[in-house]
């Protein structure tokens, strides 16, 4: 990628969160809540928007270039935010790098010590539901396996895309209820949900509402639980974006705007096609 040492400069060990989304940015306003005084770089990789419909080959490449890149620009530590590629990758990746790589994993021990059932969800992306990976993440966790239910909830992250859960916030939970109707009926003892899609936090309470019987993990506790406290740091947060022809930096600007979030971006160019 094209260097961004300009925009970056001035931070004091920063923390770079980054993934393809608006989802990742969630992460970035938790970590501040937790550490008011830390630095951060969020990395939000719209060129090759969206991670959660790649390959492990395709992410691999990816991954590894954009971990080397924030490493260029001075970060201390990374936060892989996207649920997908933590899974399908991060483990085969995260050795070679000479700072802590963090990514966001379904807190499945956690769900099934919660549930009074013993059946849980992990929600995700399509790409991440169907993964090896992510059986095989299921298994290490548990030798109970069939009690975990995988469940598509690509159907959901629209509605943050697309800002419908801001603009149209009945007609949000409309669909929110619905889908946990789908769920309900094919798990009828499920009780404890992942939102193992950096969109679906941003639904929390729209699920919520929708099924109050319910308990929804948010991955991204444990990841804020896990970052050290920040030597030094004045609390900055630099914001870079890249674009391309079908997600321009103007559309990624007008979804802040929805969101009620005030972020200058600077641009970089994507080093690989």
């Amino acid at each position: 990628m094209s260097s961004a040492s300009a925009p970056a400069s001035g931070l004091s060990s920063p923390v770079a969160v980054f993934d393809a989304g608006i989802g990742s940015y969630a992460l970035v306003e938790r970590i501040r809540r937790a550490q008011p005084k830390r630095d951060i770089i969020y990395f939000a990789d719209r060129a090759r928007f969206p991670y959660g419909a790649k390959s492990r080959d395709q992410l691999l490449p990816i991954m590894s270039d954009t971990i080397d890149y924030l490493i260029g620009l001075g970060a201390a530590s990374i936060v892989l935010a996207s649920n997908a590629p933590s899974i399908m990758v991060l483990d085969a990746l995260k050795d070679r790098f000479a700072v802590p790589v963090y990514g966001v994993k379904p807190p499945l021990r956690e769900a099934l010590a919660a549930s009074r059932s013993g059946q849980v969800g992990v929600m995700g992306v399509r790409s991440m539901i169907e993964s090896v990976e992510l059986k095989q993440f299921v298994r290490s966790q548990t030798s109970r396996s069939e009690m975990v239910a995988l469940i598509n909830g690509s159907p959901m992250v629209e509605l943050v895309e697309s800002g419908a859960f801001l603009l149209e916030p009945g007609g949000a939970l409309e669909k929110v209820g619905a889908f946990c109707d789908n769920i309900a009926r094919a798990y009828p003892g499920i009780d404890v949900l992942t939102l193992s899609s950096t969109h679906l936090p941003w639904l929390r309470s729209f699920f919520e509402e929708a099924r109050p019987g319910w308990r929804f993990l948010d991955p991204a506790d444990d990841v804020v639980a896990t970052l050290p406290s920040p030597q030094g740091g004045s609390g900055r947060t630099v914001a870079l974006v890249t674009e391309c022809d079908a997600y321009p930096v103007a559309g990624f600007r007008e979804m802040l705007k929805k969101l009620a979030i005030d972020l200058p971006l600077a641009i970089v160019n994507p080093a690989i096609a």
